[in-house]
């Protein structure tokens, strides 16, 4: 069994500056926050109390050994398809055996913070076994940029799984040169809209066009199933905008899901104490790089320092020191009660998973569940449990745990 570690809200110095429910309430505190002078703008907005109990849970590993992997799906069967970062799927048995590499993955950037990146089911799955996959596609002019492809997951002749039709129906442009800040995840909406997170490629002499809608840097995309973009977004008649943009101001998302109303969260890193919660709405700018929590990593403010401007949404949450976000679920299980409709985002610098309580679109409580590795991905899987990936800085490999009720 896992346990939470508690710390006093007063134990550190700074905390005298956060907005807090009670005095002696019990947050997640790991570090001094490396913007103390900052102040959240409303109670709850970073450092949330932890929940009266935490839940009581058991960790197994169910697949040990693994490529360095990015994202995993579960598929109709109990199967799990997952991505490796270096380029190629791969379909993992209940068993935890790995498959071989599935042929048909066209050629990915895995240089950096590229790769092949988030892998999603299409809602015709069961119908058509198409799949869809976000990766870092090297351009013959500009350098990369995030694309998403489609494809169908069929077994060939050889009784084993392929991809068949491949075919890219979205790319970020202009392409960059660069190796950071892809995103990305790929989330179907209830009208099987398609959102696509991604980054805002992070140099400074590229990231400002997070703030520029003729650019693809920072953005969340709605599109088709097709690619085209979607019915009802909110550029689709401005001249100078992508018309596939759903918001914008974004920095790095690696964190997406919709809750149980079938709204999007997302989970983004920010800079040096600034990772993000929100709840992104239709033509609405998130500020970034204009206006944050946290600082530059060298120390110095990011822009003008400022945390709040007209016209610039604040996030529901934020996290200083941050948590390193990467994978998200809402979880609408039964295996955990303790944990209904609460997010669970993964950690690769808190090195576990987060869960966050709601109540009203506000952070109630945070927990951290300690699993003591990079977590890459998390979901839930058709059991109601919990799983998570991890991964080892470097391309070292990846496990995948299970996480369910102290009774399972």
């Amino acid at each position: 069994m896992e346990t939470f570690m508690r710390h006093l809200a007063l134990a550190l110095a700074a905390s005298t500056a956060l907005v807090a429910p009670s005095a002696f309430a019990q947050t997640v505190q790991t570090a001094a926050p490396a913007a103390p002078d900052q102040e959240p703008a409303f109670e709850n907005q970073t450092r949330a109390p932890q929940p009266p109990a935490d839940a009581e849970v058991s960790t197994e590993t169910v697949g040990d050994g693994l490529p360095n992997l990015w994202s995993l799906e579960f598929l109709p069967d109990g199967r799990m398809l997952v991505s490796a970062k270096q380029g190629d799927l791969y379909l993992l048995g209940p068993d935890g055996e790995l498959g071989d590499p599935i042929p048909g993955v066209p050629e990915v950037d895995a240089r950096g913070q590229g790769g092949l990146l988030d892998v999603a089911l299409g809602p015709d799955f069961a119908e058509t076994g198409t799949i869809y996959f976000s990766y870092a596609e090297p351009r013959e002019e500009g350098g990369n940029g995030t694309s998403v492809a489609r494809g169908r997951l069929e077994t060939g002749d050889a009784g084993t799984p392929e991809l068949r039709d491949v075919e890219v129906i979205f790319r970020q442009t202009p392409a960059y040169d660069g190796d950071k800040h892809f995103g990305s995840r790929l989330v179907f909406a209830p009208d099987e809209t398609l959102y696509v997170t991604v980054g805002e490629r992070s140099d400074a002499r590229i990231r400002d066009r997070a703030q520029d809608l003729s650019a693809g840097m920072g953005k969340i995309f709605r599109i088709t199933p097709e690619g085209a973009p979607a019915d009802g977004n909110p550029f689709l008649d401005q001249s100078d905008a992508q018309p596939e943009i759903w918001s914008y101001g974004h920095r790095n998302l690696q964190s997406a899901a919709l809750d149980g109303e079938g709204r999007l969260w997302t989970v983004e890193h920010g800079p040096k104490g600034g990772d993000e919660l929100n709840r992104p709405e239709a033509g609405l700018n998130y500020g970034w790089p204009v206006i944050t929590y946290g600082v530059e990593y060298s120390g110095q403010p990011v822009g003008e320092g400022r945390t709040e401007a007209e016209g610039m949404e604040q996030p529901v949450y934020y996290w200083d020191p941050v948590i390193g976000p990467s994978g998200m679920a809402f979880y609408d299980g039964d295996e955990i009660p303790e944990w209904q409709g609460a997010f669970l985002v993964g950690g690769l610098v808190s090195q576990g998973v987060v869960v966050l309580h709601m109540e009203d679109d506000r952070v109630e409580y945070e927990e951290r569940l300690s699993l003591g590795a990079r977590i890459r991905d998390v979901k839930v899987g058709p059991d109601g449990a919990v799983y998570a990936v991890t991964e080892t800085r470097g391309g070292g490999g990846s496990t995948i745990v299970r996480i369910s009720g102290q009774a399972g």
